[in-house]
């Protein structure tokens, strides 16, 4: 019974793609990412409408958006740019904004960088953020310089590793400062 109904939904959810695919609407499905569904993707343009974007420049946000799906193993997006990965959120800046706001939510303005909570480890490059909030080894795909701000419990070291998974540097909390993205290729908050 449960591989039936595990049939007639992958079928139900290929028409559905296939349809907004023919509508041009939505790119195809990339390996391990989630796909909003009909009602998400009109929630994210309304998103995008409100925060003034034109057409072109949502589209624009879009193909970021899926770009960060198709290297996030496991990720989904969760509104018009913020996407849930292992660990925490990623949030992609809106075209002509110089920081990453995430466009469910107020102060959409993108003027300055989003406020790190407490408990949390936050990168940031010029366009993007990724805000970690669970304790692991996450993969970091980013290339570039940026910053970083370790706002978690005072005294938790946050590593920065090399691609051989030994430790590049580290970070004690609380602490903020910059950083060449480049080389590290793991990250582990706490």
């Amino acid at each position: 019974m449960n591989k039936i109904r595990a049939f007639m939904l992958r079928a139900t959810v290929g028409v559905l793609a296939a349809g907004t695919l023919a509508a041009g609407l939505m790119t195809a499905p990339t390996a391990g990412a989630q796909t909003p569904r009909d009602d998400s993707r009109q929630a994210f343009t309304a998103q995008t409408q409100r925060a003034g974007l034109t057409p072109a420049q949502a589209g624009e946000l879009q193909d970021r958006v899926d770009g960060y799906l198709a290297e996030e193993p496991g990720s989904r997006q969760v509104s018009a740019n913020r996407i849930a990965i292992e660990g925490g959120d990623l949030v992609v800046a809106a075209p002509g904004q110089r920081y990453a706001r995430d466009l469910a939510g107020p102060g959409v303005s993108g003027r300055a960088p989003a406020a790190c909570a407490y408990g949390h480890l936050c990168l940031y490059k010029p366009g993007d953020s990724r805000d970690y909030y669970r304790c692991g080894t996450y993969s970091l795909p980013w290339v570039g310089d940026g910053t970083f701000n370790n706002n978690q419990t005072r005294g938790t070291t946050a590593k920065f590793l090399n691609s051989d998974r030994s430790v590049r540097w580290t970070s004690r909390a609380p602490q903020t400062g910059t950083a060449t993205w480049t080389q590290v290729y793991y990250v582990v908050p706490c």
